[in-house]
């Protein structure tokens, strides 16, 4: 099923490569189509309320292995959980509406244009099935290539340069985490004596290293994962390349490439490096949180509607790896939910920039403005999807920007060693954070409501302001025509359901969640705090155990793996 959902958009990419240039978009509509009709079956199938396993090697769905080079431990190797899984609906969403967002925008080229959307696809599929290491590593490495092709051919005046900074950043950080990664097999070996490249043996391996080790390997994948996703100072790229790009680049830039980062993280810093999380996950929360704040608080200065709506992106995707080094079921569930929600409610938006540019070729607010005398229906869309990228209550951004917000106030070492599993959550959790985290964090929803609304009363209200040298899209109506709103349509309806129900998605993510936190919790235990007034070598103290007035010891040694 998963192979099939990489499979199908490469197959009808090279068919786009085969037939003639003016059936390109009708074939690459038709492979995405086809990928998200697998999309719907295999999520029909799956079984959402399958518990996981709590050892990272099983408990996963749609798992196939195809050796590939036995000797080496090579395979392809797929598999998905419900976050996985998540991830992989999103993708395949916005497969074809990517495709008709450029059915008239992309008018040159079109045959290497859809090729390379279709490929990009495949690869960003292939990130979240992976359950092997070096078919994980090959597809989060080759999605750079078709991005960077698309930016540096389809994009605006300084494509070239965005598109080369691009590349860079996230080659040289991919490579740093190649490395980590690298050594964490290296170890596997040297204390198992085995040679695999199963991620699930990777990370109960690597799980068992020293802190200082730990420490080395977190920085590696973060090197990679941060620059992905992007975290304070490494995120000056995506502003760029988000500006340059062509529609259908930025959407799926905002859409899932940023959440390879934070899938990336999740995946692998959480489980296979707890130990040194806990012990570095405040100056990764202080990071995240200038990001949030110093993000939003550039995106107030700009003229640019769509290198606002990307700076958005830095800012909203702080709270995103704020929830996860949290380390509690809010914050890490929140988190989760953020990946999906940000990808809708920003995709959406970076949509609508899009249809306003192909009808102004201007992206200034200084040129263009008070839209909804002339365009309401785009008006309304433009101001419903702002709505969710602020948090309003009843729309999905809220949901997700309050439980990682939730979870941070949570996040604490009072309550560090409290079962999470005897259901819901009370208190203080396991964490290293804390309310003020919280309370600053909670300062860039307050910004974030300013610049989002300060943009839409220059561009949706007030009197109408047109470029005086703008020419009409001969094909396109001067509001929407029935192809964009149908585009716009799915997603609006999800962010709709995301903010008003989101129960059913909580759900699928309680069983994966509640097993990385407890295996967060017990394998950073022995080693994560040493610091903290230890005593004898042999007793509980001794194991990082920390018992609160009325524990018992046995209770304790349940914490131990």
């Amino acid at each position: 099923m998963l192979l099939l959902l990489m499979l199908a958009p490469l197959a009808f990419a090279g068919l786009v490569l085969m037939r003639p240039a003016s059936h390109a978009r009708t074939v690459a509509l038709w492979g995405t189509l086809v990928a998200i009709a697998i999309a719907i079956f295999a999520a029909v199938q799956f079984q959402w309320d399958w518990a996981i396993e709590s050892d990272h090697s099983s408990g996963f769905q749609f798992e196939y292995v195809l050796e590939w080079f036995p000797a080496l431990g090579l395979s392809v190797s797929v598999g998905a959980d419900p976050v996985a899984m998540l991830l992989i609906l999103l993708t395949a969403l916005l497969g074809p509406i990517c495709v008709l967002a450029s059915w008239t925008a992309i008018e040159e080229r079109q045959k290497t244009y859809f090729f390379w959307l279709l490929v990009l696809q495949a690869f960003v599929t292939g990130v979240f099935a992976s359950r092997d290491l070096v078919m994980f590593y090959v597809c989060f490495e080759f999605t750079l290539l078709p991005l960077y092709v698309l930016i540096s051919l389809f994009g605006s005046s300084n494509r070239k340069a965005a598109a080369t900074k691009f590349f860079l950043y996230t080659f040289t950080g991919s490579i740093l985490t190649l490395a980590g990664l690298v050594y964490v097999v290296w170890f596997t070996q040297q204390t198992t004596g085995v040679w695999t490249l199963d991620i699930g043996r990777l990370t109960a391996s690597a799980a068992t290293m020293s802190l200082s080790q730990q420490g080395w390997v977190l920085l590696a994948l973060l090197a990679g994962f941060a620059v992905k996703v992007p975290l304070f100072p490494v995120h000056t790229w995506l502003p760029l390349a988000h500006t340059e790009a062509p529609t259908a680049g930025s959407v799926v830039l905002a859409g899932v490439l940023l959440k390879l980062g934070t899938y990336g993280i999740y995946r692998f810093a959480l489980p296979m490096a707890p130990a040194a999380l806990v012990e570095y996950a405040v100056p990764i929360a202080v990071l995240a949180i200038i990001g949030i704040i110093y993000a939003g608080l550039i995106c107030w200065v700009q003229t640019d509607v769509k290198k606002l709506v990307a700076y958005s992106s830095v800012s909203h995707l702080g709270f995103c790896v704020l929830g996860l080094v949290a380390l509690n079921m809010a914050g890490v569930s929140g988190s989760i939910m953020y990946m999906i929600n940000h990808g809708l409610s920003t995709g959406a938006l970076f949509l609508l920039i899009g249809m306003m540019y192909e009808r102004y070729h201007t992206r200034s607010m200084k040129e263009v403005g008070g839209l909804a005398a002339k365009m309401p229906v785009w008006a309304t869309f433009m101001v419903f999807f702002t709505m969710a990228s602020v948090g309003l209550p009843g729309l999905n951004g809220f949901v997700s920007e309050f439980m990682c917000l939730l979870g941070t106030f949570q996040s604490g070492r009072d309550g560090a060693w409290r079962e999470l599993a005897s259901g819901g959550i009370v208190g203080a959790t396991y964490g290293p954070l804390g309310p003020w985290f919280a309370a600053v964090a909670g300062t860039g929803m307050i910004v974030a409501a300013m610049y989002l609304l300060y943009m839409l009363g220059k561009v949706v209200f007030g009197p109408l302001r047109e470029p005086d040298d703008h020419h009409a899209h001969p094909v396109l109506p001067t509001d929407l025509s029935a192809r964009e709103i149908g585009i716009l349509l799915p997603l609006a309806a999800l962010c709709v359901g995301l903010g008003v129900y989101p129960t059913p998605v909580l759900k699928t993510l309680e069983s994966p969640v509640r097993n990385t936190i407890a295996w967060v919790e017990r394998h950073a235990s022995p080693v994560a705090m040493p610091h903290e007034g230890l005593a004898s070598e042999g007793g509980d103290e001794a194991r990082g155990v920390v018992l609160s007035e009325g524990e018992t010891s046995e209770h304790a040694k349940g914490a131990r793996p």
